[in-house]
């Protein structure tokens, strides 16, 4: 036998099956896959054949790159689903989930849709955001996602009261509330204005009907598997479904897409929003705005469609593309909810063998000797009655999001690791919690602490179960004198929020306390020509409220165990200008090399502000994924404060002024799992 290359995750992932046990002594010559790296990786087993398959996924922009051909054929599978529409708002239509295209070998919806031979070259990947849900208005279109030339048509915005229709998109936005019929927008069919090729990518919003009685409702947004349905009368409209595409793993898997309602019921994508009900309604349940008082929801179509929370439209789920849910009304406006952003998938067989992993679960890569389960969204963790190992594990809440009106940036979620013996047989279910919402535009100063824009747990249900802490969403602007709006939220486990820019003769609004998995966000800055909002904390320092010029910048996130570090799966995104916001992999970059996660968010600026970039933005955000702060500086186009990195658990950044926009959303979190193979 030649030489053998070292770190060769294909090597060592044949080595692990073939040449352990009672099947140590057998040499093994096979062919071998494409090497290629970008996004992260999973490698897995169809049970039937025995194909190997490996899947790249990303949940970030970065860069897909072939460095090696390989002996089963030069052609990759792949799934691209845009970002979903945001929910418009007030009993309002729900947002159209993002267009989803896949040649999935067999899959309904490969038809027409071109193969992708490869070459030894990189292909640009781009995930597109999920747009904004709207305030008092539509929801916003999400963001086209792309891998090299096969791109995806955004979801397009729920509509609103009083009778604006939903948006055209991948999948269209449904109907807002109105006196008369008003349409969803179109989805993107063969020979749609969005879409001339002949394959389809979504399907249409409902139509809000009349009569114009209560629930006043909005209609469902449109799903890569089905049309949103119609609202009026006692009908609340209800998010179209999404489709299964079993790309990134075995159909149990659950670490990717959404759940579905049966087995196989992994890797769901696409559902659309559900329409925004009025609250005060008891006959009929609430769509994706939801209703207080404890009535029930109906909801955003599977796959990640958004349902709801007692007022605003729920969100749609992070790298799913569902559209957001639309906002309900019991006396005034609530805002719809934003659309999940989108992903990429790229699939190509690397080998044939009968041998599973040791446990099931995520995402499974094989790096130096350890079995590595990823978790970039909600399932279980299972292992049989044979499993006796030592695990490492990682787990990371959902970051806070930004503030607005010059606010603070939104704390990183809770980071903690450890390792620990484990035996089976257990089913450990693992929540991954969302990232928190930027705060809403606000058009007047009103002020508001950064509560609202809190991230969520994550969970693992071991034999004694983890908790990684939320991260504490950032403040905006309080009024004038004295008053305690503006403030960063505290987090008792994670860390805390930065505080919002401070008016003149005020005290500067303090940043959130941290908790033991992170560190407390940075206060703001008082109102004196110019000023800033404070960093959100990281997992690896304090937000910056201290001296110029670091005044504002997200705390720094920490690198992860060198046991999760598989040069295979680093960060690839070259063009993004904001390092510590350079996805594309597991973590980003950061000062002593790639894999970062868990970094604050950077605070918005007012102008004039010389220290920060030369005026054309707010604070970055601290390396792990934080985003960077806006300003007000209207010829600018970082206005806005930006979102956090997918699935690092990093703050979303903060926005300048109080009226243009929201701020960014925080990144959802993340669970790492490893033993030996």
């Amino acid at each position: 036998m030649g030489v053998r290359s070292l770190n060769n995750p294909l090597q060592e992932f044949l080595d692990t099956f073939l040449r352990s046990g009672t099947d140590a002594s057998i040499p093994y010559v096979a062919p071998a896959g494409l090497t290629a790296t970008g996004g992260i990786i999973s490698d897995y087993v169809d049970s039937g054949p025995g194909t190997v398959y490996r899947a790249h996924i990303f949940t970030s922009s970065g860069t897909f790159d072939v460095t090696a051909p390989g002996d089963f054929g030069d052609t990759v599978e792949y799934l691209v689903v845009a970002g979903g529409g945001g929910g418009g708002a007030s009993q309002a239509g729900g947002g159209g989930a993002g267009g989803l295209r896949t040649n999935l070998s067999g899959h309904p919806l490969s038809t027409n849709n071109p193969s992708f031979p490869v070459t030894l070259t990189s292909y640009p990947v781009t995930i597109g955001a999920g747009g904004a849900g709207g305030i008092a208005s539509s929801g916003a279109d999400g963001a086209n996602s792309a891998l090299g030339p096969i791109i995806a048509i955004a979801g397009g915005g729920g509509g609103t009261f009083p009778g604006v229709a939903g948006r055209a998109g991948g999948s269209g936005g449904g109907g807002g509330r109105s006196p008369t019929s008003i349409s969803g927008g179109s989805g993107s069919y063969p020979g749609s204005s969005q879409n001339p090729q002949p394959y389809r990518q979504g399907y249409d919003g409902g139509t809000a009907n009349t009569p114009y009685t209560s629930p006043y409702s909005g209609a469902g947004g449109g799903g890569a598997g089905g049309a949103g349905t119609d609202s009026g009368g006692s009908t609340v409209g209800t998010g179209g479904a999404g489709v299964q595409v079993l790309i990134a793993g075995p159909p149990t898997h659950t670490g990717v897409g959404a759940t579905g309602p049966s087995s196989p019921y992994g890797q769901w994508f696409a559902g659309g929003g559900g329409g925004g009900a009025n609250a005060g309604n008891t006959n009929a349940p609430a769509g994706g705005g939801g209703a207080p008082n404890g009535f029930s929801f109906a909801g955003g179509g599977i796959g990640g469609g958004g349902t709801g929370g007692t007022f605003t439209g729920g969100a749609g789920t992070s790298g799913t593309g569902g559209g957001g849910g639309g906002g309900s009304h019991p006396t005034s406006d609530y805002p719809g909810g934003n659309g999940g952003s989108g992903i990429v998938v790229v699939r190509y067989q690397i080998g044939r063998i009968t041998a599973e992993a040791k446990a099931t679960g995520g995402s499974v890569s094989f790096y130096d000797g350890k079995t590595i389960h990823t978790f970039t969204s909600s399932g279980t963790f299972t292992a049989p009655a044979s499993f006796s190992e030592t695990v490492e594990y990682v787990a990371i809440g959902g970051g806070g999001g930004g503030g607005v009106q010059h606010g603070g940036g939104g704390g990183a979620g809770g980071y903690t690791t450890t390792s620990t013996p484990l035996s089976g047989p257990f089913s450990a279910p693992i929540v991954i919690g969302a990232g928190g919402n930027g705060l809403p535009p606000q058009s007047s100063l009103l002020g508001q602490p950064g509560a609202p824009g809190n991230g969520n747990n994550t969970t693992l249900g071991f034999p004694s179960p983890v908790t990684a802490g939320y991260g504490g969403g950032g403040g905006s602007l309080g009024p004038p004198p004295n008053a305690p709006e503006g403030a960063g939220t505290p987090a008792p486990l994670g860390s805390g929020g930065g505080g919002a820019l401070g008016q003149p003769g005020t005290p500067s609004p303090a940043g959130g306390t941290g908790g033991p998995q992170g560190n407390a966000g940075g206060a703001g800055r008082v109102y004196s020509g110019g000023g800033i909002g404070g960093g959100g904390g990281g997992a690896g320092g304090a937000g910056n409220s201290g001296s110029d010029p670091t005044w504002g910048i997200g705390g720094d996130g920490v690198r992860l165990p060198t046991t999760f570090r598989n040069p295979a799966v680093a960060p690839t995104d070259t063009s993004n200008p904001f390092t510590p916001e350079r996805g594309g992999g597991l973590g980003t970059p950061g000062p002593g090399g790639s894999f970062y996660v868990a970094g604050g968010g950077g605070g918005g600026s007012h102008n004039p502000w010389t220290l920060q970039n030369s005026g054309t933005w707010g604070a970055p955000g601290g390396f792990g994924g934080g985003g960077h702060g806006g300003n007000n500086n209207p010829d600018s186009q970082y206005y806005l404060g930006s979102s956090a990195v997918q699935s690092t658990g990093a703050g979303g950044g903060a926005t300048g002024p109080h009226s243009n926009g929201p701020g960014g959303n925080g990144g959802s979190g993340i669970v790492l799992i490893a033993y030996p193979s």
